[in-house]
């Protein structure tokens, strides 16, 4: 049985956090979320054996226990998702990691174990490593002296059996090259889909835009001739009102001019009479005017605050075409990647194909010879 916990003498020399996915043994196909977040997976070395593990711990359940040989591959399969197969445990690894350059360092430090891992096994194997007369302890990597290995010793590494992937079909076969671009082609499929159905919403939504659009310009054109009219209007009855303020003054300096022109000087400068003594006719004109010219001026703040809205709605209607432009270089990136596949999985079926022809044909010559193995019996007999 593998250990859950790290032994004595095992140290962690690298962690990261990543979503951890197990094989569907039943399938052997989809991926299966063996932790419901993202935990931490390590790298621990057994300094007393010589040996590296992966281990990863949510809670108390171990989602990761797998011991690194020379002959394990990892592989990324997306920018962010890595797996490895481990046919000691029987199953797949699916790594999904935050960001590519986590991926990147777990990589890097999945090779350097391998290859830490590939040089202990050279050495077991070729009988570099000497045994001690009094403990029968061997040297290692660092020069600490460690035990020796063999194959009653609990952390003992065999040669790796042959990759299932490579080899005959059996029950503990992992997913074929096959399955593998079958499955990236159905991902790639269901997010074409996915960016259709956007594509589709965002054109609905962009026809929608544009008809407000339109809208609202030609109640913006209208709005600005109407915003002319009365600008033309306010200035008339400004001048208007300058007019008859101009009249009333006129008539209020009127005995004052009279007196200059007769040459007997004015006593003190005569003011303008006060509002209450202009006349009724005069008072109500001119306040009908200021309050004609107030509504005129609130109509143009109105106005100015609906333009503003119309920009708005503008400005949003362009988002939206980038937007469109943008689902649609990436939805034609899409179909060249499912394209590609397709291609790829075809060229994989051939040699299938090429190797099922030849069985039938073998087939056949079977057949043909047992036939005639059995006219041969029969004339034999006959004889």
């Amino acid at each position: 049985m593998n250990r859950i916990k790290p032994a004595m003498g095992e140290q962690p020399i690298f962690t990261t956090r990543a979503h951890v996915f197990h094989i569907d043994p039943a399938t052997k196909k989809n991926w299966i979320p063996a932790s419901g977040q993202a935990v931490p997976v390590s790298f621990f070395f057994d300094s007393n054996r010589s040996t590296y593990r992966i281990i990863s711990v949510e809670g108390t359940k171990a989602v990761i226990n797998s011991t690194v040989t020379p002959n394990m591959v990892f592989t990324k399969t997306s920018q962010k998702f890595g797996q490895w197969a481990d046919p000691r445990a029987n199953t797949i690894y699916g790594l999904g990691f935050g960001s590519e350059a986590d991926l990147a360092q777990f990589i890097e430090k999945f090779k350097e174990v391998k290859e830490a891992t590939r040089i202990v096994s050279q050495k077991q194997q070729n009988g570099t490593l000497q045994s001690s007369p009094r403990d029968g302890s061997t040297g290692d990597l660092s020069g600490t002296p460690t035990k020796t290995l063999g194959p009653s010793s609990p952390a003992y590494i065999p040669s790796a059996p042959e990759s299932p992937i490579s080899g005959p079909k059996s029950p503990s076969s992992f997913p074929t090259m096959e399955a593998q671009l079958k499955y990236e082609n159905e991902k790639l499929k269901i997010a074409l889909a996915q960016s259709s159905a956007n594509a589709k919403k965002w054109e609905v939504e962009l026809q929608t835009l544009k008809n407000n659009n339109a809208r609202l310009t030609a109640a913006l054109h209208e709005s600005t001739s109407n915003v002319d009219e009365w600008k033309k209007q306010l200035q008339a009855y400004k001048e208007e009102c300058a007019t008859l303020r101009s009249q009333l003054t006129n008539k209020c300096d009127g005995p004052e001019s009279s007196s200059q022109a007769s040459g007997v000087p004015p006593a003190a400068a005569a003011a303008p009479p006060p509002p209450a003594q202009w006349p009724e006719e005069l008072r109500t004109r001119i306040g009908a005017l200021e309050s004609e010219n107030e509504l005129k001026e609130k109509e143009i703040a109105s106005l100015r605050l609906q333009l503003d809205e119309m920009e708005l709605d503008m400005t949003k209607a362009t988002a939206a075409q980038d937007k469109l432009k943008a689902v649609e270089e990436e939805s034609s990136s899409l179909q060249q990647q499912i394209s590609r596949l397709e291609k790829e999985l075809a060229d994989a079926r051939a040699p299938q194909q090429k190797a099922a022809d030849m069985q039938q044909q073998l087939g056949r010559h079977l057949q043909d010879a047992t036939a005639l193995n059995e006219q041969i019996t029969s004339v034999l007999k006959g004889t």
